[in-house]
Protein backbone atom coordinates (compact mmCIF):
# COMPACT_ATOMS: atom_id res chain seq x y z
CA UNK A 1 0.00 0.00 0.00
CA UNK A 2 1.62 3.49 -1.21
CA UNK A 3 1.64 6.64 1.42
CA UNK A 4 1.11 9.62 -1.20
CA UNK A 5 1.40 13.35 -0.20
CA UNK A 6 -0.19 15.77 -2.11
CA UNK A 7 0.85 19.88 -1.96
CA UNK A 8 -1.56 22.06 -2.44
CA UNK A 9 -4.66 21.88 -1.31
CA UNK A 10 -6.30 24.04 -4.63
CA UNK A 11 -9.10 22.62 -6.77
CA UNK A 12 -7.28 19.62 -8.58
CA UNK A 13 -4.75 19.14 -6.00
CA UNK A 14 -7.79 18.30 -3.41
CA UNK A 15 -9.61 16.25 -6.37
CA UNK A 16 -6.70 13.81 -6.63
CA UNK A 17 -6.34 13.67 -2.80
CA UNK A 18 -10.06 12.30 -2.47
CA UNK A 19 -9.47 9.95 -5.56
CA UNK A 20 -6.46 7.92 -4.20
CA UNK A 21 -8.04 8.10 -0.60
CA UNK A 22 -10.88 6.40 -2.07
CA UNK A 23 -8.87 3.65 -3.09
CA UNK A 24 -7.75 2.87 0.57
CA UNK A 25 -4.27 4.49 -0.19
CA UNK A 26 -3.03 6.65 2.61
CA UNK A 27 -2.71 10.56 1.71
CA UNK A 28 -1.70 13.60 3.70
CA UNK A 29 -2.56 17.04 1.74
CA UNK A 30 -0.53 20.00 2.56
CA UNK A 31 -2.52 23.20 2.74
CA UNK A 32 -0.78 26.42 3.09
CA UNK A 33 -3.63 28.52 4.51
CA UNK A 34 -4.42 27.93 7.80
CA UNK A 35 -7.29 29.38 7.35
CA UNK A 36 -8.01 27.03 4.96
CA UNK A 37 -6.69 24.29 6.65
CA UNK A 38 -9.02 24.79 9.94
CA UNK A 39 -11.87 25.06 7.67
CA UNK A 40 -11.57 21.61 5.87
CA UNK A 41 -10.66 19.64 9.51
CA UNK A 42 -14.25 21.01 10.53
CA UNK A 43 -16.23 20.44 7.52
CA UNK A 44 -14.30 18.05 5.61
CA UNK A 45 -15.00 20.23 2.93
CA UNK A 46 -12.86 22.31 0.83
CA UNK A 47 -15.12 25.09 0.81
CA UNK A 48 -12.80 27.93 -0.88
CA UNK A 49 -12.11 25.21 -4.12
CA UNK A 50 -13.67 22.66 -4.45
CA UNK A 51 -17.20 23.04 -2.89
CA UNK A 52 -19.78 20.71 -1.61
CA UNK A 53 -17.29 17.42 -2.38
CA UNK A 54 -16.59 15.52 1.35
CA UNK A 55 -13.10 14.52 1.55
CA UNK A 56 -13.00 10.83 3.05
CA UNK A 57 -12.32 10.94 6.64
CA UNK A 58 -8.52 9.03 5.91
CA UNK A 59 -7.33 12.00 4.34
CA UNK A 60 -4.64 13.86 6.61
CA UNK A 61 -4.47 17.36 6.46
CA UNK A 62 -2.04 19.80 7.54
CA UNK A 63 0.68 22.66 7.20
CA UNK A 64 3.66 20.46 8.07
CA UNK A 65 5.28 20.30 4.54
CA UNK A 66 7.90 17.78 6.50
CA UNK A 67 6.09 15.59 7.90
CA UNK A 68 3.08 15.51 4.84
CA UNK A 69 6.34 14.41 3.15
CA UNK A 70 8.93 12.76 4.72
CA UNK A 71 7.21 9.07 5.07
CA UNK A 72 5.51 9.27 1.41
CA UNK A 73 6.57 6.88 -1.46
CA UNK A 74 5.06 9.51 -3.66
CA UNK A 75 4.77 13.17 -3.75
CA UNK A 76 2.48 15.00 -5.89
CA UNK A 77 2.49 18.42 -6.49
CA UNK A 78 -0.66 19.89 -6.43
CA UNK A 79 -0.04 24.00 -6.61
CA UNK A 80 -0.21 26.38 -9.41
CA UNK A 81 2.23 26.41 -12.02
CA UNK A 82 4.06 29.63 -10.99
CA UNK A 83 4.99 27.87 -7.23
CA UNK A 84 6.45 24.86 -8.41
CA UNK A 85 9.83 26.40 -8.12
CA UNK A 86 8.99 28.18 -4.72
CA UNK A 87 7.95 24.84 -3.78
CA UNK A 88 10.19 22.35 -4.57
CA UNK A 89 13.38 24.32 -3.66
CA UNK A 90 11.78 24.20 -0.23
CA UNK A 91 11.49 20.51 0.16
CA UNK A 92 14.34 19.63 -2.47
CA UNK A 93 16.22 19.36 0.99
CA UNK A 94 13.74 16.84 2.64
CA UNK A 95 12.98 14.39 -0.37
CA UNK A 96 14.97 11.06 -0.64
CA UNK A 97 16.27 9.23 -3.88
CA UNK A 98 13.34 6.66 -4.27
CA UNK A 99 10.23 8.79 -3.51
CA UNK A 100 8.50 9.58 -7.18
CA UNK A 101 7.51 13.54 -7.73
CA UNK A 102 4.59 13.78 -10.14
CA UNK A 103 3.31 17.06 -11.12
CA UNK A 104 -0.19 18.19 -11.73
CA UNK A 105 0.39 21.70 -12.79
CA UNK A 106 0.13 22.98 -16.03
CA UNK A 107 2.13 25.93 -17.43
CA UNK A 108 5.47 27.24 -18.54
CA UNK A 109 8.04 29.09 -16.32
CA UNK A 110 7.77 32.80 -17.27
CA UNK A 111 11.47 33.74 -16.72
CA UNK A 112 12.94 30.78 -17.81
CA UNK A 113 10.16 29.04 -20.22
CA UNK A 114 10.74 25.67 -18.83
CA UNK A 115 8.63 22.90 -18.46
CA UNK A 116 7.24 22.09 -14.80
CA UNK A 117 9.37 18.91 -15.20
CA UNK A 118 12.82 20.75 -15.94
CA UNK A 119 12.28 22.67 -12.96
CA UNK A 120 11.61 20.12 -10.93
CA UNK A 121 14.43 17.50 -12.40
CA UNK A 122 16.63 21.13 -11.91
CA UNK A 123 16.48 20.52 -8.30
CA UNK A 124 15.96 16.63 -7.74
CA UNK A 125 18.11 15.40 -10.71
CA UNK A 126 18.45 12.01 -9.60
CA UNK A 127 14.45 11.09 -8.67
CA UNK A 128 12.24 9.51 -10.45
CA UNK A 129 9.84 12.03 -12.61
CA UNK A 130 5.97 11.86 -13.80
CA UNK A 131 3.49 14.61 -14.81
CA UNK A 132 -0.67 14.02 -15.52
CA UNK A 133 -2.47 15.70 -17.96
CA UNK A 134 -5.55 15.62 -19.98
CA UNK A 135 -9.21 16.77 -20.01
CA UNK A 136 -9.94 16.31 -16.23
CA UNK A 137 -12.15 18.79 -14.25
CA UNK A 138 -11.57 18.85 -10.33
CA UNK A 139 -15.52 19.14 -10.24
CA UNK A 140 -16.07 16.17 -12.19
CA UNK A 141 -12.98 13.73 -11.14
CA UNK A 142 -13.86 14.82 -7.19
CA UNK A 143 -17.51 13.19 -7.98
CA UNK A 144 -16.35 9.93 -9.72
CA UNK A 145 -17.66 11.19 -13.00
CA UNK A 146 -15.88 8.86 -15.74
CA UNK A 147 -12.49 10.43 -16.54
CA UNK A 148 -9.49 9.93 -18.79
CA UNK A 149 -6.17 11.07 -18.09
CA UNK A 150 -2.21 10.53 -19.21
CA UNK A 151 0.34 10.22 -17.56
CA UNK A 152 3.81 11.01 -18.68
CA UNK A 153 7.84 10.18 -17.82
CA UNK A 154 11.25 9.67 -19.48
CA UNK A 155 11.13 6.59 -17.66
CA UNK A 156 8.38 3.65 -19.02
CA UNK A 157 8.19 1.76 -15.17
CA UNK A 158 7.46 5.45 -13.54
CA UNK A 159 4.84 6.03 -16.14
CA UNK A 160 3.15 2.51 -15.77
CA UNK A 161 4.15 2.82 -11.39
CA UNK A 162 1.76 6.35 -11.75
CA UNK A 163 -0.91 4.44 -13.94
CA UNK A 164 -1.46 2.02 -11.76
CA UNK A 165 -1.60 4.25 -8.64
CA UNK A 166 -3.72 6.79 -10.11
CA UNK A 167 -6.18 4.36 -11.89
CA UNK A 168 -9.76 3.54 -10.57
CA UNK A 169 -12.86 2.35 -12.22
CA UNK A 170 -13.67 6.15 -12.64
CA UNK A 171 -10.58 7.54 -13.97
CA UNK A 172 -9.20 6.01 -16.70
CA UNK A 173 -5.05 6.74 -17.33
CA UNK A 174 -2.81 6.33 -20.30
CA UNK A 175 0.75 6.43 -20.45
CA UNK A 176 2.81 8.30 -22.83
CA UNK A 177 6.51 8.11 -23.45
CA UNK A 178 6.31 12.01 -24.82
CA UNK A 179 6.77 14.19 -21.75
CA UNK A 180 7.46 17.25 -23.61
CA UNK A 181 4.23 17.04 -25.96
CA UNK A 182 2.03 15.98 -22.44
CA UNK A 183 3.63 19.17 -21.02
CA UNK A 184 2.99 21.55 -23.73
CA UNK A 185 -0.33 20.12 -24.86
CA UNK A 186 -2.13 20.80 -21.08
CA UNK A 187 0.00 24.49 -21.00
CA UNK A 188 -1.03 26.06 -24.33
CA UNK A 189 -4.35 24.68 -24.48
CA UNK A 190 -4.86 27.52 -21.60
CA UNK A 191 -4.19 30.07 -24.06
CA UNK A 192 -6.84 29.02 -26.93
CA UNK A 193 -9.60 28.61 -23.53
CA UNK A 194 -8.67 32.05 -23.04
CA UNK A 195 -9.23 33.13 -26.99
CA UNK A 196 -12.30 30.51 -27.04
CA UNK A 197 -13.88 32.77 -23.72
CA UNK A 198 -13.36 35.90 -25.34
CA UNK A 199 -15.33 34.86 -28.66
CA UNK A 200 -17.99 33.75 -26.08
CA UNK A 201 -17.47 36.88 -24.82
CA UNK A 202 -17.93 38.90 -27.77
CA UNK A 203 -20.95 37.04 -28.83
CA UNK A 204 -19.43 34.70 -31.30
CA UNK A 205 -21.09 31.57 -32.50
CA UNK A 206 -20.07 27.95 -32.77
CA UNK A 207 -18.13 28.27 -35.91
CA UNK A 208 -16.09 31.02 -34.66
CA UNK A 209 -14.97 28.75 -31.91
CA UNK A 210 -14.44 25.56 -33.71
CA UNK A 211 -11.95 27.86 -36.41
CA UNK A 212 -10.11 28.78 -33.07
CA UNK A 213 -10.16 25.80 -31.32
CA UNK A 214 -9.05 23.85 -34.79
CA UNK A 215 -6.31 26.82 -35.65
CA UNK A 216 -5.40 26.25 -31.80
CA UNK A 217 -4.37 22.50 -32.07
CA UNK A 218 -1.93 23.83 -35.32
CA UNK A 219 -0.38 26.77 -33.04
CA UNK A 220 0.38 23.95 -30.48
CA UNK A 221 1.81 21.12 -32.28
CA UNK A 222 3.63 23.13 -34.50
CA UNK A 223 5.63 24.86 -32.03
CA UNK A 224 5.55 21.29 -29.62
CA UNK A 225 7.35 19.68 -32.50
CA UNK A 226 9.98 22.73 -32.78
CA UNK A 227 10.64 21.90 -28.99
CA UNK A 228 11.06 18.19 -29.16
CA UNK A 229 7.20 16.84 -28.91
CA UNK A 230 6.01 14.35 -31.08
CA UNK A 231 3.30 15.21 -33.60
CA UNK A 232 0.69 12.80 -32.59
CA UNK A 233 0.43 13.73 -28.83
CA UNK A 234 -1.34 16.19 -29.29
CA UNK A 235 -4.19 14.68 -30.99
CA UNK A 236 -4.73 12.99 -27.97
CA UNK A 237 -6.00 13.71 -24.36
CA UNK A 238 -3.42 16.07 -23.16
CA UNK A 239 -3.78 18.06 -26.61
CA UNK A 240 -7.02 17.87 -28.48
CA UNK A 241 -8.89 16.14 -25.30
CA UNK A 242 -7.76 19.10 -23.15
CA UNK A 243 -8.20 21.47 -25.39
CA UNK A 244 -11.94 20.70 -26.21
CA UNK A 245 -13.15 20.65 -22.01
CA UNK A 246 -11.09 23.93 -21.73
CA UNK A 247 -12.33 25.87 -24.59
CA UNK A 248 -15.95 24.71 -23.73
CA UNK A 249 -17.01 24.29 -20.41
CA UNK A 250 -18.17 26.44 -17.65
CA UNK A 251 -15.62 24.85 -15.31
CA UNK A 252 -12.97 26.30 -17.00
CA UNK A 253 -11.39 29.25 -15.23
CA UNK A 254 -9.52 30.22 -18.58
CA UNK A 255 -13.09 30.21 -19.81
CA UNK A 256 -15.15 31.72 -17.86
CA UNK A 257 -12.02 34.49 -18.03
CA UNK A 258 -11.77 34.99 -21.24
CA UNK A 259 -15.68 35.61 -21.43
CA UNK A 260 -15.28 38.54 -18.59
CA UNK A 261 -12.50 40.21 -20.75
CA UNK A 262 -14.52 39.41 -24.12
CA UNK A 263 -17.44 41.55 -22.28
CA UNK A 264 -15.17 44.51 -21.50
CA UNK A 265 -13.87 44.06 -18.62
CA UNK A 266 -9.81 44.07 -17.80
CA UNK A 267 -7.20 41.45 -17.48
CA UNK A 268 -6.88 43.00 -13.97
CA UNK A 269 -10.26 43.10 -12.57
CA UNK A 270 -11.00 39.50 -14.49
CA UNK A 271 -7.63 38.33 -12.37
CA UNK A 272 -9.08 40.29 -8.60
CA UNK A 273 -12.39 38.70 -9.17
CA UNK A 274 -11.24 34.88 -8.27
CA UNK A 275 -9.51 33.25 -5.84
CA UNK A 276 -7.96 30.55 -8.62
CA UNK A 277 -5.36 30.88 -10.96
CA UNK A 278 -6.20 31.68 -14.23
CA UNK A 279 -3.19 29.76 -15.86
CA UNK A 280 -3.40 30.55 -19.33
CA UNK A 281 -2.53 34.18 -18.57
CA UNK A 282 0.80 33.30 -17.38
CA UNK A 283 1.34 30.77 -19.96
CA UNK A 284 0.60 33.43 -22.72
CA UNK A 285 3.29 35.64 -21.77
CA UNK A 286 5.64 32.22 -22.04
CA UNK A 287 4.31 31.14 -25.32
CA UNK A 288 4.52 34.26 -26.91
CA UNK A 289 7.85 34.35 -25.55
CA UNK A 290 8.55 30.93 -27.30
CA UNK A 291 6.89 31.32 -30.28
CA UNK A 292 9.84 34.65 -30.85
CA UNK A 293 12.54 32.52 -29.71
CA UNK A 294 11.89 29.43 -31.90
CA UNK A 295 10.56 31.55 -34.98
CA UNK A 296 7.68 29.65 -35.12
CA UNK A 297 4.33 31.53 -36.32
CA UNK A 298 1.67 31.66 -33.58
CA UNK A 299 -1.05 34.35 -34.61
CA UNK A 300 -3.95 33.27 -32.55
CA UNK A 301 -1.14 33.45 -29.25
CA UNK A 302 0.36 36.94 -30.66
CA UNK A 303 -3.58 38.18 -30.46
CA UNK A 304 -4.12 36.96 -27.17
CA UNK A 305 -1.17 38.35 -25.58
CA UNK A 306 -1.53 41.58 -27.17
CA UNK A 307 -5.49 42.20 -25.81
CA UNK A 308 -4.06 40.94 -22.43
CA UNK A 309 -0.43 42.49 -22.28
CA UNK A 310 -1.05 45.55 -24.58
CA UNK A 311 -4.25 46.41 -24.32
CA UNK A 312 -5.48 45.66 -27.85
CA UNK A 313 -8.72 46.26 -28.69
CA UNK A 314 -10.50 42.44 -28.82
CA UNK A 315 -12.37 43.01 -32.21
CA UNK A 316 -9.67 44.29 -33.49
CA UNK A 317 -7.55 41.70 -32.88
CA UNK A 318 -10.30 39.11 -34.30
CA UNK A 319 -10.03 41.40 -37.31
CA UNK A 320 -6.18 40.32 -37.39
CA UNK A 321 -6.37 37.24 -37.75
CA UNK A 322 -9.50 36.89 -40.14
CA UNK A 323 -7.58 39.17 -42.60
CA UNK A 324 -3.92 37.86 -42.53
CA UNK A 325 -2.56 36.35 -45.29
CA UNK A 326 -4.31 33.69 -47.47
CA UNK A 327 -2.85 30.12 -46.78
CA UNK A 328 -3.03 26.25 -46.86
CA UNK A 329 -4.66 24.74 -44.10
CA UNK A 330 -2.29 21.77 -44.31
CA UNK A 331 1.12 23.09 -45.04
CA UNK A 332 2.90 20.14 -44.62
CA UNK A 333 0.73 18.08 -46.89
CA UNK A 334 1.96 20.49 -49.66
CA UNK A 335 5.73 18.96 -48.55
CA UNK A 336 4.57 15.70 -49.41
CA UNK A 337 4.53 14.14 -53.17
CA UNK A 338 2.29 11.90 -52.20
CA UNK A 339 -0.87 14.16 -51.28
CA UNK A 340 0.28 17.52 -52.93
CA UNK A 341 -1.14 19.43 -55.97
CA UNK A 342 -0.90 17.72 -58.92
CA UNK A 343 -0.50 19.01 -62.54
CA UNK A 344 -3.04 18.83 -64.35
Amino acid sequence: MQKIAVVGAGSWGTANAISLSNKGISVSLWIRNTELLESIKNTRENNTYLPDVTLPSGINVTNDIEKCCEDSDIIVLGTPSHAVRDIISNIAHLVKKHQVIVNLAKGIENDTLNRMSEIIEEYLPENPIAVLSGPNHAEEVARNIPSATVVSSKNEKTAQFIQDVFMTPNLRVYTNPDIVGVELGGSLKNVIALGAGICDGLGFGDNTKAALMTRGVVEISRLGVALGARQSTFSGLSGVGDLIVTCTSMHSRNRRAGIAIGQGKTLNDVLHSTKMVVEGVRTTKSAFELAKKTGIEMPITREIYKVLFENANVKDSVLNLMLRSKTNEMEDLLEMDTYGWKDA
